[in-house]
């Protein structure tokens, strides 16, 4: 039976590199350190994508490395371990993000005037897109109507203090 934690780290993995990242997480899981070879050769993943995921990982603190020189080639081997007491920092980190790149979209939906077409697949325009088109739309030429953004605001806001809750801030 898998923990909460071990869920969300498939999870995680599952977004930074799909179903190869999974198997890999099972397999560092597994063992207390392993080094890309073995990854490689135990779960039939390309040594190449091996290497792209665990940086991946690395890069989010998810898993941690060790170096040590082959003394037959002089070639470094990289021994990974699988550091699960890091993903709630992943994770609070993400949600950081996330606020940002939505306070972002907030403010821009907050400080613009869109008009849309109504047409499906055409997108709605700024005031000033919409002057230069002379209020048709520029895709389908239908004339553009005024298009109210207020519950795409309020769900942004809504969203942005539920994270905000969330982290505690």
């Amino acid at each position: 039976m898998l923990s909460t934690n071990d869920d969300i780290l498939l999870k995680v993995a599952e977004s930074i590199g799909e179903e190869e990242a999974v198997k890999l997480i099972e397999m560092l899981k597994n063992s207390d350190e392993i080094t890309d070879d073995e990854l490689a050769n135990k779960t039939g993943i390309k040594l190449n994508n091996v290497r792209k995921i665990l940086y991946k990982l690395y890069d989010h603190s998810l898993v941690s490395l060790r170096r040590t020189r082959d003394p037959k080639t002089g070639w470094f081997i990289f021994h990974w371990k699988l550091q699960p007491d890091q993903l709630e920092g992943f994770i609070l980190s993400q949600k950081r993000r996330v606020i940002e790149k939505l306070t972002i979209r907030l403010e821009y939906e907050k400080s613009h005037d869109f008009y849309y077409c109504s047409t499906p697949g055409c997108r709605r325009i700024t005031f000033e897109e919409a002057v230069e088109h002379v209020f048709r739309c520029p895709v389908c030429n239908k004339p553009l109507a005024h298009y109210n953004n207020e519950k795409l605001i309020q769900v942004l806001t809504k969203k942005i203090e539920q994270l905000r809750k969330e982290l505690g801030e």
